[in-house]
């Protein structure tokens, strides 16, 4: 492995080296945000798509040195040859793009759209393994989707070691079959680890069009994931409960220090009997609010996650591009826009809408957990279970937000390191 911190071939390893060096570090408990801060600063960037093809391609080839120092234009040869070689065409659609244009923009590009990973898959020739982990660890989206016949498809033929030439007549038949009238029942409603294991049972081709026929009229329903709405939906219920109680504890301080300085001014009106200085006392611990999980809303959440994050004249968050930790956390803020077309189903939710609202509720657990490693054992745990059940992948460290999220949650005060390290991030 080479020095540079980039320059080696195992991200995840790179990765953990980069973790441990700033949470084992002495100062860090004295200094928890500013390490954190650096080590996302320094040493832990958001790895490129492009990387991520280079790399595969680097081990495939057998090649011994250093990913990076390979040119480019070794990596496009070995793509055109692998495609010329599968019989691959250079996009699902009819295009006049240039396979050596597109292989340049795929390994320099910082993300790609996910059809992209599906074509290198046949490419490639590519296994079913291959194609869910540039899915999961180089675009953090779900793997194989068995909801998307045309995924399904995909997934049949890269299990089976078929050609993108079988891929074409099998796409072929099912759009045949999807216009005669089908009597079987929509699986879109299903959750998606039962309807993965329905795809994973598909042994031919016959129960692979019976499996495709399932979904064949249901253009119109969604298919996002049910685990992950069912979820997310009981993650954000918990944390609209933690907030309740954390404006309940605000609501608490508030009216304790207005209502001594309210029971002060009546004692010293002589003027007022003791009758009535209990009558307005006991009025008066009448407007003591108190919230419940329902009157807790998105702009509550936000505040409360979001509170290190400056707002504009207006109340709303300033831009995400003002903070200096914008690369590494691009899409990540929750903010109570995004989390509103979560709720109307406007946006898909992701791996990281379920990894901060599981954060958000851990850092809430101080109680329950005081004991730091305990606490980010219980949190891994539970964010994996989530994460398999959606078919998102476990935690990955590789990613700059999910090693800040676990570094966050082994410090004496999660959520207060979280919001330290994105106020430092809207200083610099």
């Amino acid at each position: 492995m080479a020095n540079d911190k980039f320059g080696g071939t195992d991200f995840t390893e790179i990765a953990w080296e980069s973790f441990y060096d700033s949470v084992d570090d002495p100062d860090f408990r004295d200094d928890d945000a500013g390490r954190i801060f650096e080590t996302l600063s320094e040493n832990l960037k958001a790895i490129p798509f492009g990387d991520y093809l280079k790399r595969y391609i680097h081990r495939i080839a057998g090649m011994t040195d250093n990913y990076q120092d390979v040119p480019i234009s070794e990596y496009q040869q070995i793509i055109k040859d692998s495609f010329e070689e599968n019989c691959t065409p250079v996009s699902f659609e009819p295009t006049t793009a240039r396979l050596s244009a597109l292989s340049k923009n795929w390994l320099t590009q910082q993300t790609v759209r996910r059809n992209v990973v599906f074509l290198l898959g046949f490419g490639l020739r590519m296994s079913v393994d291959d194609v869910n982990d540039f899915l999961g660890k180089a675009l953090h989206e779900q793997a194989i989707n068995p909801k998307d016949p045309f995924e399904v498809v995909c997934w049949y033929c890269y299990k089976n070691g078929l050609s993108y030439s079988d891929y074409k007549a099998l796409w072929e038949k099912y759009n045949n079959q999807k216009e005669q009238p089908s009597v079987q029942q929509s699986v879109l409603s299903d959750r998606t680890s039962v309807i993965r294991t329905g795809m994973k049972s598909i042994r031919n081709e016959n129960d692979l069009m019976n499996h495709l026929a399932k979904l064949t009229g249901s253009d119109g329903r969604s298919r996002m994931s049910v685990s992950a709405k069912l979820h997310f939906n009981q993650l954000y219920n918990e944390a609209r409960i933690c907030v309740a109680g954390i404006m309940n504890n605000l609501e608490e301080e508030r009216f304790n220090a207005e209502f001594s300085e309210y029971r002060d001014s009546l004692l010293r009106d002589g003027r007022i009997s003791d009758e009535e200085r209990v009558r307005r006392l006991n009025k008066k611990r009448e407007e003591k609010r108190h919230y419940s999980a329902k009157d807790v809303s998105e702009a509550d959440l936000e505040r409360i996650i979001c509170s290190a994050i400056p707002a504009g004249s207006h109340g709303n968050l300033i831009p995400a591009s003002a903070s200096s930790l914008n690369q590494a956390f691009f899409g990540k803020r929750f903010s109570r826009k995004h989390i509103n077309d979560l709720l109307l189903e406007k946006a898909e939710i992701d791996r990281f809408d379920l990894i901060t609202l599981n954060f958000f509720i851990f850092s809430q657990k101080l109680d329950d957990y005081p004991n730091n490693l305990k606490r980010y054992d219980a949190f891994v745990n539970s964010t994996n279970k989530i994460l398999a059940d959606c078919s998102l992948g476990e935690l990955y460290v590789a990613n700059p937000y999910e090693s800040f999220v676990l570094m966050c949650m082994l410090s004496d005060d999660p959520l207060g390191t979280y919001a330290d390290v994105l106020e430092l991030s809207y200083q610099q």
